[in-house]
């Protein structure tokens, strides 16, 4: 079954066409100017393309795995059609499963349900919190941040030959740093943990959507994404991998859609029959819009060839470096090294400036939009600002503030927007703001009274 979309015929230029390119936003300073979304690491911008493939299936919409009506058939059938594209995206192993969650978090907290008994899990220091935080205490390793990619390499093999007791582990590793872009040793990382018995997982949010992931090529175990940073809306995401651990764990949440039968046993209690397929952790109704908008995406960045989006981000990375390298008093954030392969995601500290107020100046002031704060990677945040544990990190706190900018970008970025936002650094680090800030309501604010 298919649906009709506006989408089919639609040329895909560079960059991509988003939602939001037109979207004025007012100046504090008077008039108004369009608005330059610089913040893709916490959310891209939808694709013109998912937004008309959505737009074209909206009128369609039934329920899935739960009607015989054929709107409930048609659902069904582009629910399981969106898993079939986005395990193609992904170059899944055939005997893989294909589980749509919330998110990447959601992703991680759901294998973390489905660790084998005594399984010990290995992270790096320099994770997102969706990736350190969702693991037992009890069976945690956290691992230094390392300077480079052998560091990390011989880090991790030093850790997996010591542990004690030599059982089941796990890895759990990002593919791009949120905070410093860098790219990490994916595929020599899973070399190092199957070498020692163990598994591994991606995360891969910041990764899919910069560049192609391929679960075989890599070889790890499970890749873990958001749609909400591939440039899809509507909050699901994805775990994709090996089905042994999945199948043998009680399901993340227990429900309608999870279970293939249920009865009363005699002394009263429930007996359950769970499903063995990735039915087994998606109790209630299925975001069908959310999987559906991940696979169009799928689809939309495999078409675009992403030869050329690499391309044309390490030409738009190559000249927000070269431009903020020549600001003084701005120093730019790096784990790896200057010459460390990276996405489109630089973070990056203004002497003299709260990271708060700087960010609500190029908002109020010139229109831009990028994130400040320590973007839930403090561990990694307190190493490259050199800072101890417990530093202050919130706008407006009685000592100067921990935490940094980033200004992060993607398909849809256009060149004018990455030259406005170099000449905005130049000038407020030169001549400063027009405006004083403050805090208000936990924000970051023009002070206009």
């Amino acid at each position: 079954m298919s649906v009709p979309t506006l989408a089919t015929d639609r040329a895909v230029c560079s960059p991509l066409p988003v939602l939001g390119r037109d979207v004025a936003v007012p100046l504090v300073t008077g008039g108004e100017v369009t608005y330059a979304a610089l913040d893709y690491a916490a959310s891209a911008p939808a694709l013109q393309r998912v937004w008309d493939d959505v737009a074209a299936y909206a009128p369609y919409y039934g329920s899935v795995h739960r009607g015989a009506g054929y709107l409930s058939q048609l659902s069904t059938d582009l629910f399981e059609q969106a898993r079939a594209t986005v395990a193609a995206f992904l170059d899944c192993r055939p005997d893989d499963q294909l589980v749509f969650t919330r998110s990447t978090t959601d992703s991680l907290n759901l294998l973390a349900r489905a660790l084998p008994a005594g399984c010990q899990v290995f992270v790096f220091d320099s994770e997102h919190h969706a990736a350190l935080l969702p693991w037992p205490d009890d069976r945690l390793t956290c691992l230094p941040a390392p300077r480079g990619p052998r560091q990390a390499v011989r880090t991790l093999e030093r850790a997996l030959a010591d542990r004690d007791p030599h059982g089941p582990a796990l890895v759990c590793v990002t593919g791009a740093s949120n905070v410093t872009g860098e790219l990490w040793p994916v595929r020599e990382l899973a070399a190092a943990a199957h070498a020692h018995g163990a598994r591994i997982v991606l995360d891969a949010a910041q990764l899919a959507p910069h560049h192609p992931v391929s679960v075989r090529d890599l070889d790890v175990d499970w890749v873990a994404f958001s749609g909400h940073k591939l440039y899809a809306p509507f909050g699901a995401g994805v775990l994709a991998g090996r089905a042994d651990w999945l199948r043998a764990a009680e399901p993340y949440l227990a429900g309608g859609g999870a279970s293939r039968r249920v009865a009363r046993r005699p002394d009263g209690a429930v007996e359950v029959e769970w499903h063995e397929s990735a039915a087994r952790h998606e109790a209630g109704s299925p975001n069908v819009i959310g999987a559906y908008a991940i696979a169009s995406a799928c689809r939309a960045l495999t078409e675009a060839g992403f030869d050329a989006l690499v391309a044309r981000e390490q030409h738009l990375i190559a000249r927000v470096r070269a431009g903020l390298a020549e600001v003084p008093r701005v120093s730019v954030l790096s784990l790896f090294g200057e010459d460390a392969p990276r996405v489109g995601v630089v973070s990056f500290v203004v002497d003299g400036w709260s990271s708060s107020h700087f960010a609500a100046a190029l908002s109020a002031e010139y229109g831009i939009g990028v994130r400040d704060g320590l973007f839930c990677a403090h561990p990694l945040l307190r190493t490259l600002l050199g800072a101890a544990p417990g530093a202050p990190g919130e706008c407006g706190a009685p000592e100067e503030p921990l935490n940094a900018l980033r200004v992060s970008f993607g398909a849809g970025t256009p060149d004018e927007h990455v030259d406005r936002f170099l000449t905005a650094v130049r000038e407020l680090v030169t001549r400063g703001a027009k405006w004083t800030y403050r805090t208000e309501n936990g924000r970051c604010v023009p002070a206009l009274g």
